[in-house]
């Protein structure tokens, strides 16, 4: 698995900015005023840093952009990084600075000379997720990834282990989102679940056996094509008091071919990324573990491989949910509502929590509505879902609500059973689905439904993320059980 790179806050010196090794880092305003940091270095450095900050250079950069100054005269350093960052940065700029500044370092330690900046904690954040890289099935040694020394005013104030335990769990949905199918088969993905009790999560693996004695015929029907096992993964974090766990549910699809309504060929290659949801709720937890937060939190993933064969499901077929429905599956490639009804109703029956979020790379229409800068919100409760907009808005991953009502609900409405999995038209795809999951989702739970199919996994770079998986959906719900359900 992939670590974050180490990152440490100390205490300014600027006797030893002379000496310093690897690369060193400097931020300057938008004024063009030096700090004392940024001082020492310039004066070290033959005022090499004031000639580049005067320059034509340092006024066609944005906020948050960095130069590289190789090999500045006086200095031990092989480069000088100038970021151009004022003394009080918003969030969103700071990030965009560290992400820079992991760009930049290259494989050496990086020392950045921030002094009394503000959002430092940002720019580290920043530098860390942006540090990713996912090299595990590359035969060439891995990428050298050096650390980075934060010198600042006052040390104490600073969290690195904050800090780590949101990369961290970043890293690990990123992981195992980016993970191919014959690697993170069902047992893998399971099993890595599984050893996260060293830090303190209860996690349980329930196998087909129990499945079927639970009446999961919705769920176990996706998998059955396959000769990997259908599982139901379940992770408690108890952090909090006496009161109702907080739910997340996800959608662990290791691979979706479609099943007998298959898909085309070209893309297919990147349906190892329909575990997102699970994927996204296990790295939540593994971040909650690792801060020890001070909540009750449950998070519950069906894990199942889509595949076709002459044990698969049919279009045409007829399955019973755990709840009691009956189900028309008209469309195979329509499976993780399935996979989702049945792990919504068993976290409403055995948890009975206070609110409940599932996460899915559940359609491809609402990459048609939103593209891959939002994820679609959909959710019965304006409370829950005003409270993950406001989350997400803070941490800058973009989602954007759509609407759920009865009107699109007579769309999945069936003649030979209780419903049907599609609305049987490209019309409202991805509301259709929502108006499913709604269908196992009890009155009185609070429920928000995250479509991530357009920004779990993108063809190119993010601010903070290389091409592949982002980790999308980790932070905000972070910051919203922070905000929310923390005691």
């Amino acid at each position: 698995m992939t670590q974050p790179i180490n990152c440490r806050f100390q205490e300014v010196t600027l006797d030893d900015v002379a000496s310093l090794k690897g690369v060193a880092a400097v931020f300057v305003g938008s004024d063009r005023k030096l700090d004392a940091c940024a001082r020492k270095a310039n004066t070290l450095s033959r005022k090499a840093i004031e000639r580049f900050v005067q320059s034509d250079c340092f006024d066609d950069m944005k906020s948050g952009e960095a130069a590289r100054l190789a090999y500045p005269t006086g200095l031990a350093v092989e480069a000088m990084i100038v970021v151009k960052l004022d003394r009080k940065p918003s969030q969103e700029e700071a990030r965009k600075a560290g992400a820079a500044l992991a760009k930049e370092k290259g494989a050496m330690h990086l020392t950045a000379l921030a002094g009394t900046l503000g959002a430092v904690d940002d720019v580290a954040l920043g530098l860390i997720l942006r540090d990713y890289d996912f090299s595990d099935h590359k035969t060439a040694s891995p990428k050298l990834r050096g650390d980075a020394t934060f010198m600042v005013s006052k040390p104490e104030t600073h969290d690195a282990s904050k800090i780590a335990a949101i990369a961290e769990g970043v890293f690990f949905t990123r992981d195992l989102t980016n993970e191919p199918a014959n690697v993170l088969t069902t047992t893998e993905f399971a099993d890595r679940l599984a050893e996260m009790q060293a830090l303190g999560l209860k996690v349980e693996v329930l196998e087909e056996p129990e499945l079927r004695k639970l009446g999961m015929g919705a769920l176990l029907c996706v998998g059955q094509g396959s000769v990997s096992p259908s599982k139901v993964v379940i992770m408690q974090w108890h952090g909090g008091g006496d009161e109702a766990p907080f739910a997340l549910v996800g959608k662990g699809v290791v691979f979706d071919t479609g099943g007998i309504s298959i898909k085309p060929a070209l893309g297919m290659e990147d349906m190892t990324m329909d575990m997102g949801g699970a994927g996204v709720v296990s790295g939540v937890m593994k971040t909650l573990a690792l801060r020890k937060a001070k909540a009750n939190v449950v998070g519950v993933v069906g894990i199942v491989e889509n595949m076709p064969s002459g044990n698969a499901v049919r279009p045409g077929d007829v399955v019973t949910s755990m709840k009691g429905d009956k189900i028309e599956v008209v469309n195979t490639d329509a499976e993780g509502r399935l996979v989702l009804a049945d792990v919504l109703w068993y976290t409403q029956e055995r948890f009975k929590p206070v609110a409940m979020i599932n996460l899915a790379t559940l359609t491809g229409a609402i990459i048609v509505a939103l593209g891959h800068e939002n994820a679609g919100v959909f959710s019965n409760s304006d409370d829950l879902c005003g409270a993950f907009l406001k989350a997400a808005g803070a941490e800058g991953e973009g989602a954007w609500r759509m609407p759920i009502s009865a009107a699109y609900d007579k769309l999945i409405n069936c003649r030979i059973a209780d419903m049907r999995n599609t609305g049987g038209s490209r019309d409202a795809g991805s509301i259709t689905a929502a108006q499913f999951l709604a269908r196992f989702v009890k009155d009185d739970t609070p429920w928000a439904h995250l479509d991530i199919a357009g920004v779990a996994s993108v063809s190119g770079a993010t601010t903070l993320a290389p091409a592949g998986a982002t980790g999308w959906g980790v932070m905000a719900l972070n910051r919203f059980i922070s905000d929310n359900y923390e005691v």
